[in-house]
Formats: structure tokens, sequence, C-alpha cells
């Protein structure tokens, strides 16, 4: 099985204090992830770096110079106490196909709904995702996106520290593989407590995340 899922999009790395944990991927890799935007309403803001190719590593946790949102921050931010990779992201060729596709194969990935954020420069990134309607509650099922016309943020010109392998251990892997493929992708899975995590070649060689 090749250690890079297909159609893989996006790893998220979520964290309760963004800076503390940028500051510590820097020093671990020698790369400095890059400023990506705010989420307007969501209370947070992300830094990213290139996995190579058209994927990428985002980083996200609550932004101090926002007022505290409405509801829950996105990926269960408000409740970590310490950095975690929380799940990743597929990019379908066609987002509206694969949900029902993946619906006809008895997994609901949730409705498709927009979002946007604004880059530091002031530029505007729109994209669909799906808000994971019927999710599976361990994050080692991807949720799926579609940049549509955005610039894909890999092609912003990011620093890169390559994506070597990206796997995940489950108590059940065969119904995790089962899911997976109701969505045309797959990732390298072991037996054990639920974890997903992803090694990054780097200047300082290869660094490990969890």
């Amino acid at each position: 099985m090749n250690t890079i899922p297909p159609r893989l999009d996006h790893l998220v790395l979520a964290t309760p204090d963004l800076a503390a944990t940028v500051a510590e991927f820097a020093r671990r890799t020698g790369v400095a992830p890059a400023p990506g935007g705010v989420h307007i309403g969501h209370g947070t803001r992300n830094h990213l770096v290139g996995l190579g190719g058209s994927a990428y590593l985002e980083i996200i946790g609550p932004d101090p110079e926002q007022a505290a949102p409405t509801g829950p921050r996105p990926f269960g931010v408000d409740g970590l106490d310490s950095p975690r990779t929380i799940t990743w992201a597929i990019s379908p060729p066609d987002l509206d196909e694969a949900v029902a596709t993946a619906r006809a194969h008895g997994y609901d990935p949730g409705d498709v709904r927009d979002m946007s954020r604004r880059r530091p420069d002031g530029t505007l990134l729109e994209w669909r995702l799906t808000d994971g309607g019927d999710p599976h509650p361990s994050g080692l099922v991807p949720f799926l996106i579609d940049w549509g016309a955005t610039v894909h943020p890999s092609a912003s010109g990011l620093p890169v520290t390559p994506l070597l392998e990206l796997s995940a251990t489950a108590p059940d892997p065969d119904e995790i593989r089962r899911l997976l493929t109701a969505l045309g992708t797959e990732l390298p899975l072991t037996q054990g407590p639920v974890g997903l995590s992803f090694t990054v070649d780097t200047p300082n060689g290869p660094v490990a995340f969890s």
C-alpha cells in the first residue's frame, strides 16, 4: 500500500496554543510554517507547510485576536490540552459525485457547505467541504474538500517538508478501511488505540508527529 493516501489534500494538526506549536514545529524541523489566515467567526487561525505535490499541513488553533465564537471552535480545538494530528482531507475530482457515491456505499460524509478565509495579504480563499454530518469520531476518516477556482494553498509559495508517510491505528481497522473505500482512498492501518501520525522530511532529518 502507498504510504501517501490517494487524493490527499491536507493534514490537520490542531493545537490549543498556535504560536507555541508553530515555534515547536520550526524548532524540530528547521522549517518555519507560513501564516495562513483567519477563520472569521470561528475563532481560529492557521499556519501552513507544504507536504510536496498538491498537499499541505494545516496547523490550526485559537486566534487570540478574535472574540470567542458563539459555538465550539473547529476540530475540537477547545478540548485539546496538547497538539494533536486530528484528521485529514481528500480532494476528489467531483465533490458532489464523491458524496453521492459514499452514501451509496453506506457512509454519509455530511452535507457540503461553503467556507472562506483571508490570507495575510488580503486575498480571499473560498472552498467547499463536507461538514461531517455522519463523521467517524476517530478522525481517521477524512472529510472532502473542493477549492473550486481558488488557488490551492500548496501553490502559494509555502515552505515545504515533503511527506514521507501517513499512517494510523484503530481498534477495528477493517471498519475504517470500509469507509475509506467508500470515499475512494486508503490509509495504512494497524490495530491499536485510535491514532493518526505522519512523518516529514526536513533539514533536520525525518520528523514524526502524532
